[in-house]
């Protein structure tokens, strides 16, 4: 079933940045527009990546990481203005498709690469960045992460609050616990995890509890299916990846709060099955076999995403 994709979250600006193998249009990455071109509709959202746990060679700053993983999908979309073009609303989201062309989002995770700075998030909402996390897998001045432990600081509230202001949706992938439970004290908008799966099918702390996910709902949110197997489940496969989805149905009967965030370019293994972009028709299918109904599967693979976008970026 080749129904449109629209994806919260991939890595590839870094893969393109320090494997240096290839191009957006083709490489040997998870993602590039000639695989992607075969689908229905494609939206991606292109995570500029930054921790300040990373080494990095000497005379190279987590800024200069920042700016080469943004200049690099930039490049990308502009060297291939027939295929995919910027967006930075739903509406722009929806153009883009209609003109044949994908659509490339900017996204932040983690906020190392401007020194986890709130008063910067306007220069960036305005070069076109629209969701972030406040942090991966390091407690940063910003908030604790799933590894670490540790809520939210009076920096990072200060950050969800500008981000919101802005229309920029904050993301809680990565996040702590307890971090996790302080954002929902403080959201006035909807939150997104967008690379996050259920912690009940696979107990790992990347992925979100029963609460967590419906907490993400009561705000309008939602949780993109992550595809790096290490999240899924023992031995995971596509039934493994559905079995996520159909969890959350359990909890989210509507189907509305369900998207995908494939992680791609960004694990170093996948479920049996999928092997990058190009199989999220494989997905789609799996899941109609299983008993999904067209309907919830569009809204899974398209509109769910494209409906937070509208509700939340200005």
């Amino acid at each position: 079933m080749n129904i449109p994709v629209f994806d919260l979250h991939c890595d590839t600006a870094l893969a393109l940045v320090e494997k240096e193998d290839g191009t957006l249009l083709r490489n040997k990455g998870h993602i590039d527009l000639t695989r992607a071109k075969t689908l229905a509709g494609y939206a991606q959202c292109f995570a500029c990546f930054t921790t300040s746990w990373k080494h990095l060679p000497k005379g190279v700053t987590v800024t200069d990481v920042f700016e080469r993983e943004m200049n690099a999908i930039l490049a990308g979309v502009a060297q291939n203005e027939d295929l995919i073009a910027f967006a930075g609303t739903a509406r722009e989201v929806e153009e883009n498709r209609k003109q044949g062309k994908m659509s490339a989002i900017l996204t932040i995770e983690g906020a190392a690469g401007f020194g986890f700075d709130p008063s910067l998030l306007e220069t960036l909402y305005r070069a076109g960045f629209r969701i972030s996390t406040l942090t991966w897998n390091e407690r940063n001045p910003l908030a604790g992460s799933h590894v670490t432990g540790g809520g939210l600081t009076d920096l990072g509230r200060e950050y969800v609050k500008e981000a919101q202001r802005l229309g920029m949706i904050v993301d809680v992938s990565h996040i702590s616990d307890e971090a996790f439970w302080d954002i929902m004290d403080v959201t006035e908008k909807p939150i997104i995890a967008s690379h996050s799966n259920s912690r009940a099918v696979w107990d790992c702390s990347r992925n979100l509890t029963d609460e967590m996910f419906t907490a993400i709902c009561r705000t309008g949110g939602v949780a993109g299916l992550n595809q790096f197997a290490w999240f899924l489940g023992k031995d995971a496969d596509l039934d493994t990846a559905c079995d996520h989805i159909f969890h959350f149905l359990e909890l989210d009967p509507t189907g509305k709060h369900i998207a995908l965030g494939g992680d791609l370019d960004g694990c170093d293994r996948l479920p049996v099955g999928f092997e990058g972009v190009q199989d999220y028709p494989k997905l789609a299918d799996r899941l109609a076999q299983r008993g999904l109904d067209e309907k919830t599967l569009l809204d899974i693979f398209w509109n769910n995403a494209l409906g937070v976008m509208e509700r939340c970026c200005m």
